[in-house]
């Protein structure tokens, strides 16, 4: 059995088991609604019509509140400090949320450049033969030997001896090589030394590490092959996939966080570049690009690493420790602490519920307020009880008074009988009255 429910049924015993010439009796005018009563933090069924001491344990009553809606719980300061009840102020400051998750370590796609031929030849020489080597802008990858670019510079010479620099068909020569990718150097060279080149060196197109190498010495190669593939590391992808849930809060430019297993501790800043249009079908999930730095090329492409994108922050709400919130059902409560063993329950509505253990309130609270952040649940507890309490009183002091009890919508019971408990159909009384047992109202049994 429950504490809760021992404490009903002893009280409820309690009361049954009164004699009727020591029931309260009623006072003059019959209104019995602000009457004060007093009971004790530890021994809820002593009910006193005066303040004093305990006649179990000694401790001062407390006052019973009789307030409806926000009823307030009254307990002893000692009780307090045994039930470990600790509070924290409603303030305002920043608030956000980060959404988690893996990603995997990319080579940014706008920092590769491909090198790929516009006509056919064969490898005379290979300068870089090695994938993985850090080459220089303009560095030479190789030579190469090719028929049709000896033939067009053949065709310059020819064009520099009938028409000089200046005619049509040199122009239509210069424009031809330049077409073929072939620097203007080497072309500003044929035309001065009037001399043929049987070989011409392929330079790397920019500054970075070859990624992919598809050549080797010797070998012919065809118009639109991809001979090297080159990319800049220091700036890197991350893709990583986000769930549906999370997807709508997440939004270019928004603060990323990176954290590798190898070195925790030193997370990395970097920012969300681009969030993909559609969602995976078979994942559930939308992938997002995050942007980092790589200082020292520490980031290979190919790792994993845990990503943090900061989502929804709002620099001035009203906010207050998740843990003080009690989810009941569609209701969200808290207790407000008003001094030292009084508090009341207050229905809140919230906001973001955001990283750190904190949760936005919208409404149902002020800035400056005390909220119980421990032993919430214990007063929730002791808030039910006094309510029991409260309806078991009412009942007292309406049999004292010799006024049947109202029923549910406020309207005298017809006289009939027996009634009995639906709970407890052992408990079987000839008038109406409340349970002994667990405090509910007896219903009529059925003839």
């Amino acid at each position: 059995m429950s504490p809760l429910r021992a404490l009903l049924l002893a009280l409820a015993v309690g009361l049954a088991g009164c004699p009727a010439d020591e029931a309260v009796e009623p006072e003059p005018h019959g209104d019995h609604s602000d009457e004060q009563l007093w009971t004790c933090g530890m021994h809820p069924e002593v009910v006193e019509d005066a303040p004093g001491s305990c006649p179990i344990c000694k401790m001062d009553l407390t006052p019973i509140s009789r307030a409806r809606g926000e009823t307030a719980v009254i307990i002893d300061p000692l009780v307090v400090q045994n039930m470990g009840v600790r509070v924290s102020a409603v303030r305002k400051g920043p608030i956000f949320r980060h959404v988690r998750s893996v990603g995997e370590i990319d080579v940014a796609e706008d920092e590769v450049s491909v090198v790929n031929l516009r006509y056919s030849g064969w490898i005379e020489k290979i300068h870089v033969d090695e994938t993985g080597v850090e080459v220089r802008r303009g560095q030479g990858l190789f030579d190469i030997y090719s028929p049709e670019l000896l033939s067009a510079q053949e065709e310059l010479l020819l064009a520099l001896r009938t028409e000089g620099e200046d005619g049509v068909r040199t122009k239509a020569a210069r424009t031809r090589l330049r077409n073929w990718d072939v620097p203007s150097s080497v072309i500003d060279k044929i035309v001065a030394k009037r001399q043929t080149r049987r070989t011409i060196t392929v330079r790397a197109p920019r500054a970075g590490f070859v990624l992919h190498k598809n050549v080797v010495e010797g070998a012919r190669v065809n118009a639109g092959s991809d001979l090297y593939r080159i990319g800049n590391l220091q700036e890197i992808w991350v893709n990583t996939e986000v769930y549906e849930s999370d997807a709508p809060w997440v939004r270019v430019g928004q603060k990323a966080v990176m954290e590798l297993g190898f070195a925790a501790g030193a997370p990395l800043v970097g920012e969300v570049s681009y969030v993909y249009p559609t969602l995976n079908r078979s994942s559930r999930t939308l992938t997002v690009r995050l942007e980092f730095p790589n200082p020292g090329l520490a980031l290979k492409p190919g790792m994993f690493a845990t990503v943090r994108i900061e989502t929804r922050r709002k620099e001035d709400a009203l906010i207050i420790p998740t843990e003080s919130i009690i989810h009941s059902g569609e209701r969200q409560l808290v207790f407000v602490a008003d001094g030292i063993g009084h508090y009341t329950p207050r229905d809140i509505d919230t906001g973001l519920v955001g990283d750190r253990h904190l949760t936005e309130v919208i409404g149902g609270l002020r800035e400056g307020e005390q909220v119980v952040i421990s032993g919430q649940f214990l007063l929730d507890s002791e808030s039910q009880l006094q309510e029991a309490v409260e309806k078991l009183l009412e009942a007292r002091l309406q049999a004292a008074s010799g006024q049947p009890a109202p029923d549910h919508e406020g309207h005298d019971h017809e006289a009939g009988g027996p009634w009995t408990c639906p709970m407890h159909p052992e408990i079987v009384e000839d008038a109406f009255s409340t349970c002994p047992i667990c405090g509910m109202d007896l219903v009529e049994q059925a003839p």
